[in-house]
């Protein structure tokens, strides 16, 4: 199993500046390059402070410039907001600024709040057809010359300017239900999914989606990443301090994803979790259990299970608003304790390894 990161820059009000929330977010992807993660995700948001990354290229190349081996990659490119020629050549262009380290990740858009200031008011759930037509799109212009007559585009003979360095860019689609998902698989695009603060059993069944639309592919051919909220502590102050960030990122993303609270000026208002359907998800046992929260020891005991489901990737979702010096605490522990502990399952079970990152 191979390990990844999400980090997002956000703040919940502004009294913190930009600046700093930057500099912080480059630092643990510092650590994260340095400390054995393959590859790092950043979202592309829009008008929401929870989220601050209008264009993740350019986030990504920023990054680039400061770390050596990590991968990049976007998770996600809300696809409705994007004409595929222009997606295709700034995909392409980070890809060459970043020495040929992108991992290009797409989906149909997460919030509606977001669908009616940046794509008309269309629902989100039609976001879907945008993310299926443009992927063929993409891949075609990269090819070279090509003309598109589509339900949603339709352009003359063009092409990919620049081209991406990579000979084939690793793609990705966000994923949960079944179509989806093979949808992915017949385009030849790996599969990133989230259980959210669902039990374990989530991930199984995210993992039996995966497996049942690649069961006819050779083995690796495609890759299953799936994301949990991570931080990992020491003591009782570090869980407390845990579960009080997930809670409070919680009531701001329950407002977004619901549409259950207001908006002012991109600062989601933090709902009541009695407003909420699933607020059982949010007791603190239930949260201690099913998201990666825990001593190096304990969350090793959870990616056990992961690894045995048959997950490819876990994705450590960094950013709920951990305080700072928590998080980066959070992902050194990461990188000393439990990278290291399935690097040398790994190696003791394929010698050749021994030396591999």
């Amino acid at each position: 199993m191979r390990f990844s990161i999400a980090v997002n820059m956000g703040r919940l009000d502004p009294t913190t500046d930009m600046r700093q929330i930057a500099d912080e977010a480059l630092e643990l992807v510092k650590i994260a390059d340095q400390g054995g993660f393959d590859i790092v995700w950043t979202a592309e948001h829009h008008t929401i402070e929870l989220t601050v990354s209008p264009n993740p290229f350019q986030l990504l190349s920023h990054w680039g410039a400061h770390t050596k081996n990590i991968r990049l990659g976007t998770a996600v490119v809300a696809a409705p907001y994007w004409n595929p020629i222009r997606l295709a050549g700034e995909a392409a262009l980070c890809d060459i600024l970043t020495d040929g380290r992108l991992e290009l990740g797409l989906g149909r858009g997460a919030y509606q709040y977001e669908f009616d200031r940046m794509a008309g008011g269309m629902p989100q759930q039609e976001g879907g057809k945008h993310l299926r037509e443009i992927i063929p799109v993409v891949k075609a212009l990269w090819a070279g010359e090509y003309a598109h007559e589509g339900e949603l585009w339709n352009f003359p003979a063009t092409t990919s300017v620049p081209k991406p360095l990579q000979k084939s860019v690793p793609m990705w689609i966000a994923a949960r239900d079944e179509n989806t998902f093979q949808f992915a698989a017949d385009n030849g695009c790996n599969i990133m999914s989230t259980a959210l603060r669902k039990p374990f059993a989530e991930v199984v069944d995210l993992q039996h989606k995966f497996n049942a639309v690649t069961k006819d592919l050779p083995k690796g051919q495609l890759q299953h990443a799936t994301l949990r909220s991570t931080c990992l502590f020491e003591d009782k102050a570090g869980e407390d301090t845990a579960y009080e960030s997930v809670i409070n990122y919680g009531r701001a993303f329950e407002n977004l994803f619901k549409g259950i609270g207001e908006v002012k000026d991109g600062y989601p208002e933090a709902v009541d979790f009695e407003t909420v359907a699933n607020r059982d998800e949010y007791d603190r046992e239930n949260l201690l259990e099913n998201m990666m929260l825990g001593s190096p020891d304990q969350v090793i005991e959870k990616l056990e299970r992961y690894k045995a489901a048959g997950v490819d990737q876990f994705i450590y979702g960094a950013s709920f608003f951990v305080p700072h010096q928590n998080a980066r605490r959070s992902l050194e522990l990461f990188c000393d304790k439990v990278i290291p502990h399935f690097r040398k399952q790994e190696n003791a079970a394929s010698p050749e390894m021994a030396g591999a990152k």
